[in-house]
């Protein structure tokens, strides 16, 4: 499976990574750093509180926003029993 890089985990989270990168370069490489060591799923877990916090003060613009494409959804099909 593959995993996001930092930049674009920030992008699913709706962070700016940019703007956070510019603004607090010190606190950006250590998380960077804990990230490659980590799977996402974990660091998002030990991190929950301060995702948020980050969340405030750098939100990522809507046109920048990455989408999750997700799979349509099947309709449901029912079978009707036959009759002699």
């Amino acid at each position: 499976m593959e995993y996001p890089d930092f930049k674009t985990w920030l992008k699913q989270k709706k962070i700016d990574p940019n703007a956070f990168a510019s603004k607090e370069m010190e606190r950006f490489m250590e998380l960077k750093k804990l990230f490659d060591q980590v799977n996402p799923n974990s660091f998002t877990a030990q991190k929950l509180f301060l995702i948020n916090n980050i969340r405030r003060a750098y939100p990522l613009q809507e046109e920048e926003a990455v989408a999750v494409k997700k799979k349509p959804m099947a309709k449901p099909r029912i079978v009707k029993p036959k009759t002699n």
